[in-house]
């Protein structure tokens, strides 16, 4: 553990002086078993008026692609009181009730008659933190069914969050003492197997996941 840092069983946090060249190498946003693609919006269908049908567009395409898949228009609108991130085509919402869901909606290539949605434990708060607000979510894979995958939340202030969805699931909280995190969002790098923050200055913070 680095002086200035509190850390969990889940993992430690370590600092060092980075640059943003290094930082932007290896980190994992998007799908690996369909093509890398982002939601454009969502029409909304007659019959229903809480749901509308996917607008996609590929990464590598340069016309919008229309889907027949339905989604609730609340997480396509990305109202910030409901959806809070998202992550592999997985999004995370956080309603009045405090608690954390995870749900496949904005996956292409999920079933929208049977979504899935994943609870997780009611968010745990640090002394002098907040949970309300949040910067982002990341994922270490590209489902949480997965048994290895941890989800990690970033807070806007000193605290970040962890959580195993498919092993047991439990929060794990980290308070940040260095205020160069505090709006910094949290990444995570395939290519070095740790969640990554970039803090102001270049500071770069990285948790070992598997400690």
């Amino acid at each position: 553990m680095v002086a200035g840092y509190r850390s969990s069983a889940l993992g430690s946090l370590k600092v060092k002086r980075s640059s943003l060249l290094l930082l932007s190498n290896g980190f994992s946003s998007s799908l690996p078993q369909t093509p890398p693609c982002w939601t454009v919006t969502a029409h909304p269908c007659g019959e229903d008026e809480d749901l509308g049908k996917l607008v996609i567009m590929n990464a590598n395409g340069s016309r919008s692609i229309d889907l027949e898949k339905k989604v609730p228009l609340e997480v396509v609108d990305r109202d910030e009181r409901i959806t809070i991130g998202a992550s592999h085509g997985w999004v995370a919402t956080l309603k009045d009730d405090g608690i954390l869901r995870l749900q496949d909606d904005l996956n292409p290539y999920a079933s929208d008659t049977d979504p899935k949605r994943i609870p997780l434990p009611p968010l745990v708060t640090l002394p002098h933190c907040q949970t309300h607000i949040v910067t982002n979510v990341a994922m270490s894979s590209s489902s949480p069914e997965d048994e290895d995958c941890v989800v990690a939340v970033k807070f806007l202030g000193p605290q970040i969050s962890f959580c195993r969805p498919a092993n047991k699931p439990e929060w794990r909280n980290i308070r940040i003492e260095n205020p160069c995190f505090y709006s910094s969002r949290v990444m995570f790098s395939k290519k070095h197997d740790t969640f990554r923050i970039l803090g102001s200055g270049g500071t770069l913070g990285r948790v070992n996941i598997h400690r």
